[in-house]
């Protein structure tokens, strides 16, 4: 980046401004490129744990918080400065996972889930993908619609068994510590 910036100073002095803006173009390319990436690295963790939680039917502290924090850095990263868009649409989320996360992020949990017991393959044919994603779109949802804040407020509320709260709240399912009850992830709704 650094002879990009030295090449548009010599383009803007020399008065080649379509070079210029040329530059400027290849560096925006270059930032979104570098958001992206960060995004997709945080989708990854965020799947990584969910995958953990799927297979392994519990949820430990610091898995929670992984999943607080990769959700809380998505919607970060996302908005774009004129905090009115965003570099990945609500729409794009699944097909993201699909073609470009769920794979490595397999690759990654095989390590992890069940202290290496499962290869990435063996892991790969025990994960419920379609629930995996679907439990991925329903946390990346509240990054449209509330503030770094609001979101970890909601995550806050705590873990419940489906039995100890009422029909009215919003549930994501999630083990917690092997529990023998359903067990939901519950977040409150202003």
């Amino acid at each position: 980046m650094t002879q990009e910036l030295i090449d548009l100073k010599n383009s803007i002095l020399e008065g080649r401004y379509a070079d210029a803006l040329a530059i400027v173009d290849e560096l925006e390319g270059m930032s979104k490129q570098a958001i992206l990436r960060n995004i997709q690295a945080y989708l990854r963790i965020l799947l990584i744990h969910l995958i953990k939680n799927q297979v392994e039917q519990r949820l430990t502290g610091s898995w929670a918080n992984s999943i607080r924090n990769s959700i809380r850095e998505i919607k970060k990263l996302n908005i774009k400065d004129n905090k009115t868009s965003y570099y990945i649409n609500l729409n794009e989320w699944e097909n993201l996972i699909e073609e470009e996360v769920i794979e490595d992020a397999i690759a990654d949990a095989s390590e992890e889930v069940m202290n290496g017991a499962y290869n990435q393959f063996q892991l790969a044919e025990m994960v419920d993908r379609n629930q995996l994603i679907q439990t991925a779109l329903k946390f990346l949802v509240l990054t449209y619609s509330y503030s770094p804040k609001r979101m970890s407020e909601k995550f806050l509320d705590g873990i419940f068994c489906h039995s100890e709260r009422n029909e009215v709240e919003r549930r994501i399912p999630i083990f917690r510590y092997g529990w023998r009850c359903n067990t939901w992830l519950l977040l409150r709704w202003a």
